[in-house]
């Protein structure tokens, strides 16, 4: 089972016990769980979209060599740009 998939599967099944429990404390630690769970498979999806967008960039440029870090911070900055966007239209649209 690949790592996102099993995030995706805790994740359930921390939900599904914090609906099950009868102890409010336990439930919002279950609930607390898989909020952090849900964080970690976001960043883990991000650091994935971001892989791919600054070997695409770096490809466009030619391939060249030493210049990792800065392929790398481009597409982490185009992606978080990405994101802002969508947070921002999604705002506007929901007015």
């Amino acid at each position: 089972m690949d790592e996102q998939k099993k995030l995706e599967h805790q994740i359930e099944l921390a939900t599904r016990a914090a609906a099950l429990v009868r102890d409010e404390t336990t439930g919002q630690r279950f609930r607390s769980f898989a909020e952090e769970l849900k964080r970690k498979l976001g960043r883990m999806m991000r650091r994935g979209k971001v892989r791919a967008r600054a070997y695409e960039l770096w490809e466009q440029a030619g391939r060249p060599a030493d210049r990792e870090l800065e392929f790398w911070l481009e597409a982490e900055r185009q992606i978080e740009d990405e994101r802002e966007e969508r947070k921002g239209s999604d705002a506007s649209s929901k007015r």
